[in-house]
């Protein structure tokens, strides 16, 4: 996760995505009944840990929440809009909005602002409409991706991956899934050096939002 950042409007797309790839390490799964998702704290400004206790994992309502990657201005403004868009459908439609809604709003703010925006979003929770749960990734250009099993976003991704493929199973309880979780970002922690410090885990089924750690 890069502290800081203004614009960079010389920057070609392979200079893009490497700021984007050097930032930190973002994980969603799939649980029975809902979803698990989780980050580290660690924030970097070039090689210099800004911070050891950033903010990478946000609540978006009651059952959706989202995690960033990227320039933190910029992820940040994203994260206060969703918050604010959340709240009008809500007043709008006297109910929560489902996760799908939250995506598709990410996907037009970064979409509008077309490589502006330095930050890619895993947006999860449990959907009443479908009755379970939604896990879906938006990139910097707006692309959204729908997961069945899981996703990782940022330079520890590799690793968190490697973990994924080898222990995610279908139908995984929600304390495996939170261990799984635990696993595959500790190993990021270890070998990736814009990865670090504590966790922050959350979990989303039909009772709602619940911050793990």
């Amino acid at each position: 996760m890069m502290e800081n950042k203004t614009n960079y409007p010389n920057l070609d797309e392979d200079s893009i995505k490497n700021i984007i790839k050097s930032s930190t390490t973002t994980v969603g799964i799939m649980v029975k009944d809902g979803v698990v998702i989780g980050t580290e704290s660690q924030a970097t400004a070039g090689y210099t840990v800004a911070t050891k206790e950033a903010q990478k994992l946000f609540k978006i309502n009651d059952y959706t929440a989202a995690t960033i990657s990227g320039g933190v201005a910029d992820c940040q403004y994203v994260i206060n809009q969703l918050q604010a868009l959340s709240r009008l459908k809500q007043i709008e439609e006297d109910k929560v909005p489902d996760p799908q809604y939250i995506a598709s709003m990410t996907r037009n703010i970064l979409f509008s602002g077309r490589s502006y925006f330095m930050c890619m979003m895993i947006v999860g929770g449990f959907s009443h409409k479908a009755n379970n749960g939604i896990l879906l990734g938006v990139d910097l250009l707006g692309t959204l991706y729908e997961e069945e099993r899981f996703i990782s976003f940022g330079s520890g991704s590799p690793f968190s991956l490697g973990v994924l493929e080898a222990d995610w199973k279908p139908n995984l309880t929600k304390p495996a899934g939170i261990k799984l979780i635990e696993t595959a970002i500790s190993s990021s922690r270890e070998r990736d050096a814009a990865s670090g410090f504590n966790l922050q885990i959350c979990s989303i089924d039909k009772s709602g939002f619940k911050q793990v750690q």
